[in-house]
């Protein structure tokens, strides 16, 4: 295809997206009706007030302090990050302490076996063995 056509398709597709969310956007938010049923029904649909919603922007500015409710909901959600990493590194240090002490527990059986075949190995018969050989307090 010509990159023309390419474009002009890439632009149409662009276009007509646009026009369907523009109109699911009105029909979403949509104007208050006179029927209490459909009311209700529409207001479920809503997040916020029609009201509301078209002054959101105008009365929050990016300089603007939060409101108590917004600063303890992010409140609550640092403390809840904070919690989950918390776990997460306890779990992390407690598999890794108890793969160091599994490692070390290996390590001395097998030093011990090393040592024990070494001192059979080099017995010749003339002293008592390592074990009867030790002094007791």
């Amino acid at each position: 295809m010509n990159w023309k056509q390419i474009l002009f398709l890439s632009c149409l597709a662009t276009f007509v997206l646009l026009t369907v969310l523009e109109e699911s956007d009105t029909a979403a938010v949509g104007s208050r009706k006179a029927d209490g049923e459909e009311n209700k029904e529409s207001l479920k649909k809503i997040f916020i007030q029609e009201s509301d919603a078209s002054n959101f922007f105008k009365k929050r500015s990016r300089r603007s302090t939060s409101s108590i409710d917004e600063l303890n909901a992010e409140t609550r959600q640092m403390l809840a990050a904070d919690e989950q990493r918390r776990e997460y590194f306890e779990e992390q240090r407690n598999e890794h302490e108890n793969f160091v002490e599994e490692e070390r527990h290996e390590q001395n059986e097998r030093t011990r076996e090393q040592i024990e075949q070494w001192r059979q190995y080099h017995y010749d018969g003339l002293y008592p063995s390592y074990l009867y050989n030790r002094y007791h307090i």
